[in-house]
């Protein structure tokens, strides 16, 4: 009986050791995950999927600059150093923000790398984000800001340039009215104001055709264009010119090329070139166009004997407004924007244009065009038959 009393008793102390061991072991537990918490960071569940539908750069830092999450860019661009630490200009604003505790804007500059003047310019906003972080919304404004500036430069260009026109015409109006007596002396300066007024026109012209390239997708009204056909209306368009000057005008064979383009802008582009090629060239020498298909593209060729372009000046040609010898583009008539419209109008039909020059020697502007497949051509005869 004693026997089975203290067998008893010794299974109710195990049971209670057991219950009591059990709940010391909970109790640690709590109180592990308790401090686990306050020594850890912790988000909210789903800040992942957050980060991914901003189109911001998007960090969360603690008060000691530790970057808890951040998405993708944000190292690259500048905004977190190595050992995952904010830099010290968005430590600086998130700092501001902990202090302020309200949201923070600032624009600012950062270093693209540990070279060079390069920088990215970003809108930085901060804000307390509960009482342990900060969240930090990068927008990278780089690219916005260099297209204000270029549209900038171009208004700034073209008043420059719409000056000496109009400023010419101003003044030979005041000597034609001087002049009135004069017969010899009106003919003259009425035909200075019809230069300087075709001029002026044309500057126009190239600065609409220019404007509507960089505003509007050019290719919305694409359709299969034949490069050959191309190549000899900008011929033709020059022919005058070149024979006036006895400059032979060599057109190459057809190549069977077809792009997928635009036919007047490609028009444009390769009498711009071949007028160039005709103006820049002397007397009884000889200006050469022709096409040939290399693997998937076409490659058009504009050949002259030409004056040539000096290695320094082979890199800027292609700006708004640059002329390589200031003096004969007044003679000319030049605008500084031919060369410009041929580069954006291939570029927008995804090509490119190269240039080899060499001074007293001639040039070569050589321009690619992607071929148009032949599942594109069906596809473009099928829509025209409709």
């Amino acid at each position: 009986m004693e026997r089975s009393v203290a067998v008893v008793v010794a299974i109710v102390l195990g049971f209670i050791l057991g219950v009591g061991f059990a709940w010391l072991i909970h109790v640690s537990n709590v109180r592990r995950e308790r401090m686990r918490q306050l020594t850890e960071p912790r988000l909210p569940d789903g800040f992942d999927h957050l980060l991914d539908a901003l189109d911001s750069v998007v960090i969360v830092a603690d008060p000691s600059h530790n970057v808890i999450q951040a998405s993708e860019g944000a190292a690259s661009k500048g905004l977190i150093k190595l050992g995952d630490r904010l830099t010290e200009p968005i430590g600086r604003i998130a700092d501001m923000a902990r202090r302020n505790e309200h949201a923070v804007t600032e624009d600012l500059e950062l270093p693209r790398g540990p070279f060079g003047n390069a920088a990215l310019s970003f809108r930085i906003r901060a804000a307390p984000l509960g009482p342990r972080f900060v969240l930090i919304l990068a927008e990278d404004r780089s690219e916005a800001l260099r297209v204000e500036n270029v549209r900038r430069d171009f208004v700034a260009n073209v008043s420059h340039e719409l000056k000496t026109p109009i400023g010419a015409i101003m003044l030979l109006s005041e000597a034609l009215v001087e002049a009135a007596d004069d017969p010899e002396q009106v003919k003259f300066f009425a035909n200075r104001m019809q230069l300087e007024g075709t001029r002026l026109s044309r500057l126009t012209r190239e600065i609409i055709d220019l404007s509507r390239l960089q505003a509007s997708d050019t290719m919305l009204g694409a359709g299969i264009v034949h490069v050959q056909d191309v190549l000899s209306l900008a011929a033709d368009q020059s022919k005058v010119v070149a024979d006036a000057k006895d400059i032979k005008l060599v057109i190459g064979a057809d190549c069977g090329a077809d792009v997928l383009g635009n036919s007047d802008l490609l028009l444009q582009c390769f009498h711009n070139l071949v007028s160039n090629a005709v103006q820049y060239s002397p007397a009884g020498s000889r200006v050469g166009v022709g096409a040939r298909v290399v693997g998937d593209i076409v490659e058009v060729a504009v050949s002259d004997q030409g004056i040539g372009i000096a290695p320094q000046d082979q890199e800027r040609i292609f700006e708004r407004f640059f002329r390589v010898d200031q003096a004969r583009s007044r003679n000319t008539g030049g605008t500084g924007l031919g060369l410009s419209i041929v580069r954006h109008v291939v570029e927008n039909h995804g090509g490119d244009i190269r240039v080899w020059s060499r001074p007293g020697k001639g040039s070569t502007f050589t321009v690619r065009i992607p071929l148009a497949d032949e599942a594109t051509k069906v596809a473009h005869e099928a829509k025209r038959a409709e």
